[in-house]
């Protein structure tokens, strides 16, 4: 039997011993052991899109793929040393705002040591964007724990060619409502979009059409000048409207015909959703309001809390376990994730 083994029948009693709990998340979980903990995550996310606006696109997007697979565990953040990780699936390659996670991150561990989990800081960090660019404010219940498993064959996202019914589905499958995906994909209202995302749209798009008859002829021609071949790997914004505000304009956009993703302009396709969509046209302070009820939603799919996980000091890598650490330094493994 090799050391790791022994060591591990030795402390599987007192591992047995330990409290085992799936606790509620809760506003304010911080209050008591670190109070500072969300001002802290705030002021690295206004430094942050002070800099660059377009970051606090990119921390919602981040929060909502982290979610979307294997639940808000922070698992998105995690390196692997052989390119296998979530953030290393191709619906990932594009996140950004990995820095602003590590800097909140190092300051909440100058200040509060194993204290707050990468998952909270994710989901913090995406309502302070919210908030500086849309002026949506609302309260993030926390008390999140980090997963330990991080592998990019999960990362099974909603892909921009999605309908509705893939999308209903997907969404629901996450305990999300129709009413839910709706308003969530108004994030859409800010961020860029790589052309590869979009460009079926505008080249060979069917055998009686080269360009998707749903895009309104105007926009799908500035479109192509900004990806003018099917291999174009430029940007464009995602709302032409009001590109950097967080706001109901992505919904006006749509009605008239300038959605840049199929998985955008499907949602005129029924009765239901398309009614959900003026809504939002004709209500911006109510979308606002439903935008931070989901993103709440979101935010507690399929969480660890309790006992469960941990609360990594890194957030690109999994703790060294007990076990790993008796280990002596030449048998000692690399603890980078565990995939």
């Amino acid at each position: 039997m090799d050391v790791k083994s022994s060591l591990l029948l030795l402390l599987l009693p007192l591992l047995l011993l330990l409290p085992s709990s799936h606790a509620a998340l809760t506003v304010g979980f911080y209050n008591t052991s670190c109070p500072s903990a969300e001002s802290i995550v705030r002021s690295a996310v206004a430094a942050a899109v002070s800099a660059n606006p377009g970051i606090a696109a990119g921390l919602i997007r981040m929060h909502f793929h982290d979610c979307f697979v294997r639940g808000c565990d922070a698992s998105v953040l995690l390196i692997s040393p052989n390119g296998t990780a979530e953030r290393d699936a191709p619906p990932n390659a594009s996140l950004r705002g990995f820095e602003v996670i590590d800097a909140a991150k190092a300051q909440l561990e100058a200040a509060c040591p194993n204290t707050v989990s990468c998952a909270d800081v994710l989901a913090f960090a995406a309502r302070d964007g919210a908030a500086l660019v849309g002026n949506i404010s609302y309260q993030i219940p926390s008390g999140r724990r980090d997963g330990l498993i991080s592998n990019a064959a999960d990362a099974d996202l909603p892909p921009p060619t999605a309908n509705l019914t893939e999308l209903i589905d997907r969404f629901g499958k996450k305990n999300l409502t129709e009413l839910d995906m709706v308003t969530l994909s108004g994030a859409h209202s800010i961020g860029v979009a790589g052309c590869g995302s979009f460009n079926f749209r505008l080249f060979n798009f069917s055998n009686t059409s080269q360009v998707d008859p749903t895009l309104d002829a105007t926009y799908a021609a500035f479109l192509q000048s900004r990806c003018p071949n099917a291999t174009a790997t430029g940007t464009v914004n995602m709302d032409s409207i009001t590109p950097n505000v967080l706001d109901n304009n992505y919904y006006v956009g749509l009605t008239r015909n300038l959605g840049l993703f199929s998985s955008d302009q499907t949602l005129l396709t029924t009765n239901t959703s398309n009614a959900m969509v003026m809504e939002n046209v004709n209500n911006a302070s109510k979308w606002a309001s439903l935008f931070a009820q989901s993103m709440v939603k979101m935010g507690a799919i399929d969480v660890l809390t309790g006992t469960q996980g941990q609360i990594r000091r890194n957030c690109s890598v999994v703790n060294p376990t007990t076990v790993d650490l008796l280990l002596p330094k030449s048998t000692e493994t690399s603890q980078v994730a565990s995939f």
